[in-house]
């Protein structure tokens, strides 16, 4: 006996639909840093997958440790297969945040990591700290990068425990300014490598 709503199979014969599975994230490509200068994922490289098989992108950094003090950390995607990640960008970004002797909480935008129709690499946490129980973790989102009529939005939430002893809750949104198709973006530690720590890279549709 199916279940059947608005004309839509949801259940038949003990078997649910495949399109109710839409909306579930796939681990397309884990990518570990060790002393690493950039860490990417190029489209067609390496088993990855970066084209319109998914409207939506997401990236999860895990304990991204820098091997340099106060670094930071930041993105860039490109149009052709990563031969030159610089495309333009408009961005916006603020942080909440609090030290642990608990003598600053605040929030601000952040004027200076922000990009008005800028190249150059989004800065996403900044003032890493490098001691040994110190890094940074969290999620970059991007939407249909494939698209050939739309920019390309991202909204990236980060915590990173800064070089000054502080939880900084970074939040930064924009969109890349082109048509053409995303397929491939890359990030880094504006100064030094990355000594460790793990990106993974997830399709929704």
């Amino acid at each position: 006996m199916a279940v059947i709503s608005n004309g839509t199979t949801l259940l038949d014969a003990g078997a649910i639909d495949s399109g109710i599975a839409t909306g579930a994230m796939v681990l397309i490509k884990t990518l570990t840093a060790s002393t690493s200068g950039t860490l990417s994922f190029v489209h067609g490289a390496s088993d990855v997958i970066f084209d319109s098989t998914y409207k939506q992108y997401v990236f999860k950094f895990i304990d991204i440790h820098p091997n340099s003090d106060g670094a930071d950390y930041a993105f860039n995607v490109s149009i052709d297969g990563g031969s030159n990640y610089n495309v333009t960008k408009t961005t916006t970004q603020f942080n909440a945040r609090h030290s642990e002797d608990n003598n600053t909480a605040a929030s601000s935008y952040i004027t200076g990591n922000d990009l008005a129709a800028g190249t150059g690499f989004q800065i996403i946490g900044d003032g890493v700290g490098a001691g040994n129980d110190e890094s940074l973790v969290g999620t970059l989102q991007l939407f249909d990068p494939s698209s050939t009529t739309f920019v390309k939005h991202f909204i990236a939430t980060i915590n990173n425990y800064r070089t000054n002893d502080n939880s900084y809750n970074v939040f930064t949104a924009g969109y890349a300014n082109t048509t053409s198709a995303v397929n491939a973006i890359q990030f880094k530690f504006t100064s030094g490598n990355t000594d460790s720590g793990l990106i993974k890279m997830y399709g929704i549709k």
